[in-house]
């Protein structure tokens, strides 16, 4: 149950998995909408609140480097444990970015950024230096034109 506390932090994440934390990888069209994505800090680094507790701050920046606005349809994230466990899906659709109360358009060479401080019970210690999540942002700009943005991230203590 304790694990499960700790990925659903990290589902929050709204940032693939690449050889190198942090990378980001994108997939647009020349000519059409395109985002980046990145998490900061990476890794994210939990603070201890006492006893089990733990706060993990961090930022999500998505930009658009297309030069057309683009609205985000999906975000998604695979969480693995050890490295290639997969131990948890989860993906949120545009209303449900909406309703957590976050903008889902990105302007054309803009960005929006989206910052998160949740305070989550941890009481193994040894999940910090095994967790780490693939995230993936969908969209499209005004023409239906698909953009996507995938990042890695992880969590240290």
């Amino acid at each position: 149950m304790k694990r499960v506390l700790l990925i659903s932090f990290l589902l929050l994440t709204s940032a693939c998995a690449s050889p190198q934390g942090g990378a980001t990888q994108s997939s647009s069209q020349p000519g059409h909408g395109a985002i980046t994505m990145m998490v900061v800090p990476n890794p994210i680094v939990a603070k201890s609140a006492g006893r089990d507790m733990y706060d993990f701050p961090f930022d999500v920046v998505v930009r658009e480097t297309g030069g057309h606005p683009v609205h985000v349809t999906r975000v998604s994230a695979d969480v693995y444990a050890l490295g290639s466990i997969l131990v948890a899906q989860q993906t949120y659709d545009a209303a449900q970015i909406a309703s957590m109360g976050f903008a889902t358009t990105i302007p054309a060479n803009g960005e929006l950024r989206y910052s998160f401080r949740p305070r989550k019970e941890v009481t193994d210690e040894r999940l910090f230096g095994g967790v780490s999540a693939e995230v993936v942002a969908e969209g499209a700009d005004e023409t239906g034109t698909a953009a996507s943005a995938t990042t890695t991230v992880s969590v240290t203590r």
